[in-house]
């Protein structure tokens, strides 16, 4: 890995993602950061805390060709978050889904290979895996878009990661909780049986550099992480506040998923095993299906995906453990 005296370029990059990043690199040799959103209170914001000649803020908008191919004079990597990303206000307005997670993809890849950029590691999720709501399947057609782009990308390296609901960030149940333990209301758990994977910022912020050192063309990267239930959540925090609030069982809201897929059945049978990670390979054959009509892949069909169900699960103690290297203790 060497950012010596690169310029790195995050789309999306005011939300918690591209914070944990700058956390990362502001301090080592890297040239110069460029956060490219369309939240100029965010990006004030983060110029006032950080306060670093080398961050550099764009005003503008994936949706926007323009404006996202002139932010990418002179830079060598991208990491693309931008995104729309919170599931209900998908389902209400999916075409602007399509229109930021998808043709907003598609704008940030032309502009890449434009701009000869040397690598791009775009963000997707869980909910791309047998997607159920709008969200999922406009993160799943990104995910087309990335593969399908990687297969004529000259000299740009795109390759993607997958993961679910970060621990804390700002899709994340966790500080919703503590509010409601701090301000003594009953804590709200959707179905106390849903499990959902439990990784925190720095561990998405690993798996994306993973992608960026490892990844040829096409690949999409996923995390082994454990999981736990929302149940066991909320008892855990408290546990940890030594609060005697009501946990109450409120119904699963709009499209939600009971379980995080990360792989698909059909993706387990062709991935590789790379130990934290799987390795999701492009399908790299053309059309003419029938050179390849004789060809098996030779591999017993596992028997079920990897989902936030059938991964490690935590204990509550495990659970109040990893919530304490966040900052809940």
């Amino acid at each position: 890995m060497n950012f010596k005296n690169k310029i790195l370029l995050i789309t999306g990059g005011t939300g918690s993602f591209g914070n944990a990043v700058l956390d990362r690199f502001l301090d080592s040799d890297i040239k110069e950061i460029r956060i490219f959103s369309r939240d100029e209170k965010k990006q004030h914001d983060m110029r006032v805390a950080y306060n670093n000649p080398k961050l550099k803020f764009y005003i503008g908008d994936v949706r926007d060709y323009r404006s996202i191919d002139q932010a990418m004079f002179n830079v060598n990597y991208v990491f693309h978050a931008a995104a729309l990303k919170q599931v209900p206000s998908c389902e209400f307005y999916p075409i602007e889904a399509v229109n930021t997670n998808v043709l907003g993809t598609e704008n940030v890849l032309n502009a890449a290979v434009s701009n000869d950029i040397e690598k791009v590691v775009c963000l997707s999720t869980d909910k791309a895996v047998y997607p159920i709501n709008a969200m999922g399947v406009s993160k799943a057609m990104m995910e087309k878009v990335f593969v399908a782009k990687s297969r004529n990308s000259k000299n740009t390296i795109i390759t993607g990661t997958r993961y679910g609901n970060v621990m804390a960030s700002r899709g994340s149940v966790i500080p919703h909780f503590y509010d409601q333990i701090k301000n003594s209301k009953n804590i709200t758990v959707t179905d106390p049986n849903m499990t959902r994977f439990m990784m925190t910022l720095d561990h998405a912020v690993e798996l994306v550099l993973f992608a960026f050192n490892n990844g040829q063309s096409g690949d999409i990267f996923v995390q082994k992480s454990p999981a736990s239930t929302i149940g066991d959540l909320a008892v855990a925090m408290k546990e940890i506040y030594k609060s005697n609030v009501t946990i109450e069982n409120i119904g699963i809201r709009h499209a939600e998923k009971m379980h995080e897929t990360l792989l698909s059945v059909e993706e387990r049978l062709v991935s590789e095993d790379l130990g934290e990670y799987y390795r999701v390979p492009a399908d790299n054959r053309d059309l003419n299906y029938n050179k390849y009509f004789s060809e098996g892949i030779g591999k017993e069909v596992p028997l079920e995906e990897y989902n936030s169900f059938n991964t490690n699960r935590l204990s509550i103690g495990e659970l109040k453990d990893l919530l304490g290297t966040i900052g809940y203790k």
